[in-house]
C-alpha cells in the first residue's frame, strides 16, 4: 500500500468515525456527493431518514428540498457504504 493509499484510508476511517459519533449524539451528518450541485448535499439523521438540502450562500443555514424515498435512501447508503 502506498503512502497516498494509507492517507486516503485514514481519512475515510476518520470520516466514518465522525459520522457514527454525530449520529450517536442525535445530530445529523452531512454527506457531500459529487453528483449533486455544489450548493446541495444530503443530511442523514439518527432515525435513518436522509434529506436532500440546499445550503445558503452564507453556508450557515440550509433549506430542505425533499426527503429521499426508501429506494433513494437505500441507494445512497449502498453508494457510500453507510450500512
Amino acid at each position: 500500500m502506498t503512502d497516498i493509499q494509507k492517507l486516503e484510508q485514514a481519512g475515510t476511517e476518520a470520516v466514518r468515525m465522525l459520522r457514527i459519533n454525530k449520529l450517536r449524539k442525535g445530530m445529523p451528518f452531512m454527506i457531500n456527493a459529487k453528483e449533486l450541485p455544489g450548493n446541495q448535499c444530503y443530511l442523514e439523521f439518527p432515525d435513518g431518514k436522509i434529506l436532500l438540502v440546499t445550503i445558503s450562500s452564507t453556508g450557515t443555514d440550509f433549506s430542505v428540498l425533499r426527503e429521499l424515498s426508501s429506494i433513494e435512501n437505500a441507494d445512497v447508503r449502498k453508494q457510500y457504504h453507510l450500512a
